[in-house]
């Protein structure tokens, strides 16, 4: 074993696209001549990261020939720091011989701040990472010093190199594109999940099962920073159920659900805002078959609120996991975002709602994005989603049906508009099943117009306001447990996405 100590006096800054990051100098193995198979080299790197440490460090580590698996270890420390105070929390990861430029031609894996370990060889590798040669040149590990206490981030790394002939590849096998469905229907789905493959403790098998249970008909994986799971859902996927496959692209800057992208995709996230970046990784997530869904963006962890703007977006989460306040924080922009669509004629972005489970206690499922499909494929659940013919469950016991008549018997449902005079008699009617005691609010462009007695004890029942276009510009519906105490409102139940009135086009 040898060791290295990475002096801040030896750092060098280099520019990757537009997002500064540092590089370490590097750490060199022998070369592998007369090394038997299995022989192995293992040498330790320690260093320390300062407060306003660039969000990647790099540690190059020349690979020579003949290796048949990389494996890497680190630990660091975390010092007591004051209250308010952010302490030290280090993310790892690594990319190979191709290189750690934007696009990850070199991404080999990704687990944040999820694992202590892990391996690269030919035919496995630890999840979060991806299976394949160990080519020989400069590998990069990947530190992201998340947040960094004021004493300082001390680490260490521990490399080992094991000679020998590689294993056979793994070829990839992904679940298909379209599952047998039931024809055009609504669909029942969980966009949003993380497994072991990233900061999740369920195996895909686990949440395929939970999955079924709560009553979806379609998820989407979704892992911090890797697409490493995508080979594994495969033998989860079934007749009853789509599995589609995606990405948590987690930046500093907020985090983004790429939703049904075309297998073996990847998509970057080492920018922030500032860099001007984002723009060209979702036209990317939009050209391999994917959606952009914002997540969470209004959630109060670092780097978790969303600063890139909605520009590029399909939909976005408004609901994530159990309710709490930041979701409606989220609920009310996303509303102040319809008047503004509504007001310059725009598209309109439509919501979502996913768990984002990771680990017991979390419930797959809850909530869930119910869409209005033409069948139970990718595309068509995509195509729904997009159109916002969709509304938000909080379990498989909530169902919903909203829509909107005319004076003639013309009608619209969710995320389709009415398109009748300004001073058409309409009539809003709203049927859910499955929310015991719950009340039923409408809200429309200026605010709630109206607020039900509390549904029968039994869980049905149907709700019926008369408006004009001309007094709503849209109206949608939310359904709401028990107010606990004054004028706040309950927690969600339910929601759906907006009817348009009016002749306007969206």
């Amino acid at each position: 074993m040898c060791e290295d100590t990475h002096g801040i006096g030896r750092r060098a800054l280099f520019v990757t696209g537009a997002a500064a990051a540092l590089t370490l100098g590097p750490v060199s193995f022998a070369a592998a001549d007369g090394k038997d198979d299995g022989t192995q080299e293992t040498t330790t790197v320690r260093g320390t990261l300062p407060p306003g440490s660039p969000d990647f460090v790099y540690v190059p580590v020349e690979v020579p020939t003949g290796v048949r698996e990389i494996k890497v270890s680190y630990t660091y420390d975390r010092p007591s720091v004051p209250a308010g105070t952010t302490g030290n929390a280090l993310d790892i990861g690594i990319f190979d011989q191709h290189g750690t430029e934007l696009g990850g031609k070199g991404f080999r894996g990704w687990s944040g701040g999820a694992r202590t370990e892990f391996f690269v060889r030919a035919d496995d590798a630890t999840p979060g990472y991806l299976p394949g040669p160990v080519g020989a040149g400069t590998w990069h590990i990947a530190l992201g010093p998340y947040t960094v206490a004021p004493q300082g981030l001390s680490y260490e790394l521990t490399i080992t190199l094991t000679y020998g002939e590689p294993g056979t590849p793994v070829r990839p096998v992904y679940p298909p594109s379209r599952a047998k469905g039931r024809g055009r229907d609504w669909y029942r789905g969980d966009c949003h999940l993380h497994s072991w493959y990233s900061d999740g403790r369920r195996t895909p098998a686990e949440i395929a099962a939970l999955a079924r249970a709560a009553g979806l008909d379609f998820i989407n994986s979704s892992e911090h920073n890797t697409h490493s799971s995508h080979a594994h859902w495969a033998d989860q996927a079934g007749d009853d159920l789509l599995i589609m496959l995606g990405e948590e692209v987690t930046t500093r800057n907020g985090h983004v659900v790429a939703l049904g992208t075309d297998p073996g995709t990847f998509v970057d996230w080492r920018y922030r805002a500032r860099d001007n970046r984002f723009g060209h990784f979702a036209h990317q997530i939009h050209k391999a078959g994917g959606l952009v869904v914002p997540a969470h963006p209004h959630a109060t962890c670092v780097g978790c609120a969303w600063k890139f703007g909605f520009g590029e977006a399909d939909a976005v989460e408004v609901w994530n996991g159990p309710y709490t306040p930041d979701d409606e924080v989220a609920l009310a922009a996303w509303d102040a975002a319809l008047v503004a669509s509504v007001r310059d004629n725009r598209q309109w972005l439509p919501g979502m709602g996913s768990s984002d489970a990771h680990r017991d206690p979390d419930v797959v499922g809850s909530p869930q994005t119910v869409v209005l499909a033409d069948d139970l494929s990718r595309e068509a659940v995509q195509d729904g989603l997009r159109a916002g013919r969709s509304y938000i469950a909080e379990s498989k016991n909530v169902t919903l049906g909203f829509t909107a008549t005319g004076g003639r018997g013309e009608q619209a449902g969710i995320g389709e508009r009415l398109a009748v005079a300004p001073d058409t008699p309409v009539t809003v009617r709203l049927e859910a099943s499955g929310v015991p005691r719950c009340t039923v609010r409408f809200v429309t462009d200026q605010g709630v117009l109206l607020t039900s007695d509390p549904l029968p004890v039994a869980g049905s029942g149907a709700v019926e306001w008369r408006t004009t276009p001309s007094y709503a510009a849209y109206v949608r519906a939310e359904v709401r447990h028990e107010t606990a105490a004054g004028p706040v409102p309950g927690a969600l139940a339910a929601l759906t996405n907006p009817i348009f009135l009016g002749t306007a086009e969206r």
